[in-house]
């Protein structure tokens, strides 16, 4: 087998981990976390992995066994889902996913015994809402890893002025996915065993799409469900007034998840971080009536992220009200939740108007991501070896659909005269 450094298998992992954009900041707790999902000898082999999908081959060669034994190892990791398995051109393909949404939520897709669920929820709960390093690092980007899907019964029917594009409907995503999978979800199944969770459903709620789906069901990892039981599921988490919150991409969106704001990382990171925009909004804001509203407060009590505060009405009092909800528009989501609890519908969704670019792809994000993170030669050089033809043409067709600043930035980045002559033919 290859030569092992002297150096901790874990921090070797560590390492690899963070040549993705969507990495893992440096702690104590974030080993000890990586000591209950890998043994030691997996770290080590894991760390020297591929950023990009790789195949049984490639593996071998790397680690410097034989194909079968290479076999073995990786299907052990893909039954676990630290890897995901993936038919691709006739082959079998394998990917070590990023952290989040990654490895670390499907170890608590399901109830498991082989390992200890508790601690590793404790972990979890000391590494992303206590130490925050890692929410930061992973919602600070320009980029977004996720996007709000606008709750679709808050949309006017017959206002031509509110048109909302397919992809950015939960309903179209679910009916159009060739695989989808329902499963636990990751964030109140941790606040549960650490006594914070809510009474908002932990089981079959968190929606996956696509290669990941047939994955997550085939290791027993979720269920397969079809879109008419999906879309039952989506009403479901509308009747807990949960937020719908997706992959920030127009095509082939890999995942759903239906969060509250005391539980779900995305949505505690949009509290705690909210100047910095960690999520992508839905293009939408609610508009308030004054001269119709009652005071209630209902729509401040729906809102997850507690944008909405209940202020005094003053001499606008037509209706005997007292307070009048004030909304933070910098910080909406633009979910519509609000305009769901509002029982006098005085709340409406409008456009912002505002150009909301979206990635087109999951190769697109990531892209875009590692330009801004000024790691875009790490997807481009991975493993500091020889790129697949394939893989690089996937890369630089990403760089080509950028929109010109993007682009200049990911030609500096590269310094490459490739990528320049290719980029100033685009721009001809």
């Amino acid at each position: 087998m290859s030569h092992i450094t002297s150096r901790s298998a874990y921090e070797s992992l560590q390492e690899r981990l963070n040549r993705f954009p969507q990495g893992a900041p440096v702690s104590d707790t974030l080993y000890k976390i990586l000591g209950i999902l890998f043994s030691e000898k997996e770290a080590a082999l894991v760390a020297q992995l591929p950023i990009k999908p790789f195949n049984v081959q490639k593996a071998a060669a790397i680690w410097g066994v034989s194909n079968a034994e290479a076999t073995k190892i990786l299907d052990g990791l893909a039954s676990r889902c630290i890897l995901l398995d993936m038919e691709s051109h006739g082959e079998t393909r394998y990917i070590l996913p990023p952290p989040m949404a990654g490895f670390l939520e499907f170890s608590m897709m399901r109830t498991r015994n082989d390992i200890d669920q508790h601690l590793l929820a404790e972990l979890f709960y000391q590494y992303m809402n206590v130490e925050e390093e890692f929410v930061k690092q992973l919602f600070g980007t320009e980029t977004n890893l996720g996007r709000v899907f606008v709750n679709e019964t808050t949309l006017p029917e017959t206002d031509g002025t509110v048109q909302v594009l397919d992809f950015q409907k939960a309903s179209h995503i679910i009916t159009s996915a060739e695989h989808i999978a329902v499963g636990m979800c990751y964030c109140r199944h941790k606040m549960q065993h650490v006594g914070r969770n809510c009474d908002a459903p932990i089981d079959d709620i968190c929606m996956t799409f696509g290669g990941t789906a047939d994955a997550l069901v085939r290791h027993e990892y979720a269920r397969r469900i079809y879109s008419s039981e999906c879309m039952e599921l989506l009403y479901k988490a509308y009747e807990y007034n949960l937020v719908q919150f997706g992959e920030n991409v127009r095509k082939d969106v890999s995942f759903i998840c239906n969060c509250c704001g005391c539980c779900c990382e995305a949505l505690v990171g949009a509290k705690k971080f909210g100047s910095l925009h960690p999520i992508e909004t839905t293009g939408f804001l609610p508009v308030l009536n004054e001269d119709s509203c009652i005071g209630c407060g209902r729509c401040a009590k729906a809102c997850q992220v507690d944008v909405i505060k209940m202020t005094d009405a003053g001499l606008n009092n037509a209706v005997n009200k007292s307070k009048i909800p004030v909304i933070d528009e910098d910080l909406c989501l633009g979910c519509g939740l609000c305009v769901r609890a509002c029982p006098n519908k005085s709340l409406l969704l409008k456009s912002t108007g505002n150009k909301v670019i979206t990635p087109e792809t999951s190769v697109h994000r990531v892209v875009y991501m590692a330009i801004d993170k000024g790691m875009l030669q790490e997807l481009i050089f991975d493993n500091k070896a020889l790129y697949s033809h394939r893989a690089m043409a996937a890369i630089l067709s990403a760089i080509l659909k950028l929109p010109p600043l993007k682009r200049a930035m990911a030609s500096r980045q590269m310094k490459s005269k490739y990528l320049d002559k290719l980029i100033s033919k685009q721009n001809v």
